[in-house]
């Protein structure tokens, strides 16, 4: 039988990847587990969990639908982050910043279809009776969505050193405003995209481009070496990022890293306080000052 624990963290699992956000995986989680705990005869705990999990995140994907296609400026996920640790991390691309930035172009049956056959390794049997579908017709969505996502789609290089050692030199060229450092990392298409929800002081759409990119990034950290930020290494989504803090040690923004083929590919970054709570205490360095009728 799963513990508690187990069962809270598959819940999670399921739900983060579906919704891309921590506030709302939680209160899914904690609805799915009110439900087991007064379902009777449960036979297949897991089972029974990702079910309804996935059934309630699709719910709430068709609710929040307009909310999110009026989101001020480009959107990112809620990240997960941990600090970084010289051990190896696993990586899980359906859990990556841009994997579910991908999944917000697919319909709620089509992610969740995409999520249960990648991420959990489910059958067509069992997620046609999650979804409601015929197996066959899961078979097709599944193709579709693939197809939707498929520019998306990270190619993990085969050596973890390598992309650690890649990601601190583009640390220390971010610390050290050094332009040149920071181009000669990154890929000639790169896409820079800042996440500030309207809150923040972000870029308002994504930035393409080495040269572009490396300019903009080295001004921002040049300002921000002024501000007393401080930047340390993280874990972001099971992939190589950074957070910066203020002067008083409170969050300013966290930063995930695409790399592929030895090369930086996208750089996000999320500066969305709504989204970094759940991180600790966010600091109002990056804040866009109030309008009048805020005050």
């Amino acid at each position: 039988m799963m513990t508690a624990d187990a069962q809270r963290a598959l819940s999670f699992a399921v739900a983060y990847r579906m919704l891309g956000s921590v506030a709302e995986a939680e209160d899914v989680v904690q609805e799915a587990l009110l439900r087991l705990h007064v379902a009777q005869g449960v036979a297949n705990a897991d089972a029974f969990l990702t079910a309804v999990t996935t059934r309630l995140s699709i719910d709430v994907l068709r609710s929040a639908r307009v909310r999110r296609e009026a989101y001020v400026g480009s959107w990112l996920p809620e990240p997960l982050v941990e600090d970084d640790a010289a051990g190896v991390v696993e990586e899980d691309e359906t859990v990556s910043l841009a994997f579910l930035v991908a999944l917000e172009r697919l319909t709620p049956v089509e992610r969740a279809v995409l999520v249960l056959r990648e991420a959990f390794d489910y059958g067509f049997e069992e997620i046609a009776e999650i979804v409601g579908k015929e197996p066959a017709n899961c078979r097709q969505i599944l193709s579709r969505a693939r197809r939707h996502v498929a520019d998306d789609r990270r190619r993990f290089d085969a050596d973890l050193d390598e992309r650690r050692a890649l990601a601190a030199r583009f640390l220390d060229a971010a610390r050290n405003g050094d332009m040149d450092g920071l181009v000669a990392l990154l890929a000639p298409d790169v896409v820079l995209v800042g996440d500030g929800g309207g809150k923040a002081r972000s870029i308002a759409a994504p930035m393409v481009g080495a040269a572009q990119v490396g300019r903009a990034l080295a001004t921002f950290y040049r300002m921000g070496e002024d501000w007393g930020v401080t930047l340390r290494p993280a874990v972001v989504n099971g992939g190589p990022g950074f957070r910066s803090f203020d002067a008083e040690g409170r969050l300013v923004n966290v930063v995930g890293l695409a790399i592929e083929d030895g090369v930086i590919t996208r750089v996000l970054s999320m500066l969305n306080p709504d989204k970094l709570g759940h991180l600790g205490p966010v600091s109002d360095l990056g804040m866009r000052p109030r309008s009048r009728d805020q005050r």
